[in-house]
């Protein structure tokens, strides 16, 4: 059994109980429970954290006394610093950050940031800093640390809009993006299995990665291994499923007052029904029902009151499919979880490179999203965390923080090999990120911690030409550690 990173927290929170470790999601396990935080007990500790654009379960921990000192370290352990100084910073590559939070983004333009960056807003107000957050700024700063020759374009859109994020994708490529990166998740975007046409629209954007305009979309994994579950429906004549043997309410606890999400999706021909209910009054905050569509999903939102602990239930409405169905919830925690097929939309497409997230001993965390199915391995890479910021006191945590790290890399990468395509820099990444756990891919840290060698690759892996099913390597025909071949030298 692999050993998983517990999430540090404050002595504050500590005495609070199952923050402290309870809820750690042990590997091997099909379901995990969640001792429940009465909801006074929580909610400044809550806010406070939900403001610096952090969460309760993937804790940031105190300010760094020394960020510079754990920066050298951190690019050393990356294997950065010998890159850049053999003078590989990522020129000519442009890399987009599509993101919600970039309020003040101009007071870090040549400091955490570049001198100058390209920005852009689909949002319907044009509103580049709408949203109160510097959690874009924070995905900015570590990609311009580690690719800090590399041009960086900004770009947000209109929430809960597909169409809008769509649009994003396509103007940071069109502006000649080569790498994107995206730190924010949809779950209701896509069945939670990287299907759905949201997910079609994507990879006919991105390409398969042989063409010399497709381009690399990197997205966190996910911090949803303790606020999600999977399972086929069941149920004993209530109609109700069961997360356990005579148990069809499944606690919800919120982490303060802002807004809760709980998310439903499933694959075409079913139909389900969730329903949130307030413990405290009994009756229903909403039902959501959406029937078989192209997107099958059905969300509640709502506004927790103070003190108050909820309850969830899932209906099948309709059974038309395989029953089969995924649970997420953003704002708050479930008792009943699964970490298995966790990662959410984007990064549960193929055509998308899921970052999870280590720690600095390479043990993932127990918030960081898992796959489901090793034969297609999710996440792709993880990175460690946190990331040492200059733009702030403390760390940047979280998955959040992975995927800018990866992209980064990728940017160096093809800094270096500007002739390389997508797939060329995907393969040699796979290839060089280091092995965490049983050997091979797998579906907690995928191919390995991503890494830069000391040594180059070979003209094997400028000479691979991928089919449109590289993007999903599955046996070793198609595992690039059987297709690159090093050198030595820079």
């Amino acid at each position: 059994m692999r050993r998983i990173a517990q999430t540090s927290v404050k002595p504050a929170v500590l005495a609070l109980g199952w923050l402290a470790g309870l809820g750690v999601v042990l590997a091997g396990l099909a379901s995990t429970w969640l001792p429940v935080l009465r909801p006074e007990q929580y909610g400044a500790i809550a806010l406070a954290q939900a403001e610096e654009g952090s969460t309760p379960d993937c804790e940031m921990g105190p300010p760094d006394p020394d960020p510079a000192g754990q920066r050298r370290r951190h690019l050393d352990r990356l294997g950065v610093d010998r890159w850049h100084a053999a003078g590989h910073r990522g020129r000519g590559v442009k890399i987009a950050i599509l993101d919600s939070g970039f309020r003040g983004y101009r007071e870090f333009l040549g400091k955490g940031l570049p001198d100058y960056v390209v920005a852009r807003s689909f949002r319907r107000d044009g509103a580049l800093e709408a949203r109160n957050s510097q959690h874009g700024v924070l995905c900015a700063e570590a990609i311009h640390t580690l690719a800090p020759d590399a041009d960086i374009l900004l770009a947000n859109w209109e929430p809960d809009s597909p169409d809008r994020f769509l649009d994003a994708v396509r103007w940071a490529k069109n502006q000649g993006a080569r790498v994107l990166s995206c730190s924010l998740i949809m779950p209701s975007w896509s069945d939670v299995e990287g299907g759905g046409p949201v997910h079609a629209a994507l990879a006919r954007i991105v390409g398969t990665g042989g063409d010399g305009q497709d381009v690399l979309f990197f997205a966190s994994a996910g911090n949803m291994a303790r606020r999600h579950w999977t399972g086929a429906f069941h149920d004993r004549g209530t109609g109700l499923y069961e997360w356990e043997p005579g148990v069809t309410d499944n606690p919800l606890v919120p982490w303060g007052n802002e807004r809760v999400s709980v998310e439903v999706c499933w694959q075409p021909g079913d139909s389900f029904e969730l329903q949130v209910i307030d413990e405290i009054s009994g009756v229903p905050v909403v039902n959501a029902l959406r029937r078989n569509s192209s997107r099958s999903c059905a969300v509640v939102r709502f506004l927790p009151e103070r003190a108050h602990l909820y309850s969830v239930r899932v209906r099948r409405a309709q059974a038309e499919g395989n029953g089969h169905f995924h649970l997420v919830t953003l704002g708050g925690e479930l008792r009943y979880a699964t970490p298995w097929g966790s990662i959410p939309f984007p990064g549960d497409g193929k055509e998308v490179l899921a970052v999870g997230a280590v720690n600095a001993d390479g043990l993932r965390y127990s918030y960081s999203s898992c796959g489901a199915n090793p034969r297609r391995p999710k996440p792709d890479l993880v990175a460690p965390v946190p990331f040492p910021s200059m733009c702030r006191a403390r760390p940047f945590a979280g998955t959040s923080a992975a995927a800018p790290q990866a992209a980064a890399l990728a940017a160096l990468w093809w800094g270096r090999h500007p002739d390389w395509t997508a797939a060329q820099v995907r393969q040699a990444m796979q290839s060089t990120a280091r092995d965490l756990g049983p050997p091979g891919p797998d579906c907690e840290t995928g191919f390995g911690l991503v890494a830069l060698p000391p040594r180059d690759l070979t003209l094997s892996v400028s000479h691979y030409h991928p089919s449109p099913r590289a993007w999903a390597p599955s046996g070793e025909e198609q595992n690039p550690r059987w297709r690159v071949g090093l050198a030595t030298g820079m």
